[in-house]
């Protein structure tokens, strides 16, 4: 900063595209300078995975010195992803805006960054040196002393050029052994691969990321074929294999139930009738689009152990559309008071998306009961 100010600290949003995300964090006073280094790590609340692409930082440096409380110095924002949807990493250094805060929305009003057509040496000359602290330029220990020797008289003949200037920030990102690339569900995984002609990472699309493994569900497939004709009734899990049971069963319902966990639900079906908070479990792992083993299953709801309301609720969402299984999920809530059911009327309602008409068995059941 070339102000010359007695007390000063930087402020830290998220912002999620455009709105803020979480508690501003702030660094200490400082008070050594022009310049002013604080030195300091920022850490924040939300991990990388929730971040979208418009994702930005906004820093905003106050003042303290007046003693009437604090005044704007200045402020910038940075997003965290560059054009290419890759994380940046490293110095990154930032045109404050002089006495305005920085504006989190979409479009900002105060970037961090200079434009293209406005950037000067030391700007090109600084993303060279991130490249090379990158490992991106190779590094020659004779020629790097004296590269940045004269970078560093250039700098300083900048900066005296520039004394009266927009005050700047300088950040440093994190930065990791591979780039790290924003994707979200539902990308294109065949957009073409750029052609890069110098030795700079590329990003390079994996065409089978996110998709069911054919090998798994063949396996799957003739396992259970081979033991559909041959069916004992009377088959028990061993120790270890009902502790694997008991961890499927009591899992949440907002998680996927693995190809192998569901072949062992499969295998050991009969076993768990008893057990009313399996039902859910074993109805996840039939193969709806296989006709015998749909059969099959809805021959076995019958005569499971009769669940409870909040496990018939799971199975009127849209997880399910076998017409069965959801009349199945409606003769459960008949038996329930009236009572009972005003607690779950909200979600009874919100049901009635997933129906595949007006006239489903769940909506005469709600008229009736209402």
């Amino acid at each position: 900063l070339d102000k010359k100010v007695s007390e000063l600290f930087v402020e830290c949003k998220l912002y999620i595209d455009g709105i803020q995300f979480g508690l501003p964090v702030n660094t200490r006073l400082e008070s050594s300078g022009p310049p002013y280094c604080w030195n300091e790590l920022i850490t924040l609340c939300t991990k990388y995975r929730d971040l979208t692409s418009l994702a930005q930082l906004a820093f905003t440096v106050w003042d303290v010195s007046s003693g009437e409380g604090k005044s704007v110095v200045g402020g910038a924002t940075i997003f965290l992803f560059n054009s290419k949807k890759q994380l940046k990493t490293g110095k990154q250094k930032l045109q404050l805006w002089p006495q305005k805060e920085a504006d989190g929305r979409v479009p900002t009003t105060t970037p961090g960054k200079v434009p293209k057509n406005e950037r000067g040496e030391i700007e090109r000359l600084e993303r060279l040196v991130n490249k090379y602290e990158r490992g991106q330029i190779q590094h020659v220990d004779w020629l790097d002393r004296l590269a940045f020797s004269a970078i560093d008289k250039v700098k300083e003949k900048e900066c005296e050029r520039l004394e009266n200037s927009f005050p700047s920030l300088v950040v440093e990102f994190c930065s990791f052994e591979h780039r790290v690339v924003f994707q979200e569900s539902g990308a294109n995984f065949y957009a073409p691969t750029p052609v890069s002609l110098s030795n700079e990472l590329v990003t390079v699309w994996d065409p089978e990321l996110g998709r069911t493994n054919p090998s798994e569900h063949k396996q799957l497939k003739l396992a259970r074929s081979l033991t559909r004709g041959i069916i004992d009734k009377d088959l028990k899990p061993s120790s270890n294999e009902r502790k694997s049971l008991q961890r499927i069963i009591k899992c949440p319902p907002t998680r996927t139930i693995l190809p192998d966990e569901k072949q062992l639900v499969w295998k050991f079906r009969f076993s768990l009738m008893s057990e009313k908070k399996a039902l859910t479990k074993f109805l996840r792992s039939v193969d709806w689009s296989d006709i015998q083993e749909a059969k099959q299953a809805v021959e076995l709801i019958g005569k499971w152990e009769t669940i409870d309301v909040a496990d018939a609720l799971e199975l009127l969402s849209s997880d399910f559309k076998s017409e069965e299984v959801r009349a199945y999920a409606v003769s459960v809530l008949e038996r329930a008071d009236d009572e009972e059911l005003q607690c779950y009327l909200l979600q009874l309602v919100q049901a009635l998306r997933f129906e595949r008409s007006d006239k489903s068995r769940l909506a005469h059941f709600l008229v009736n009961r209402g």
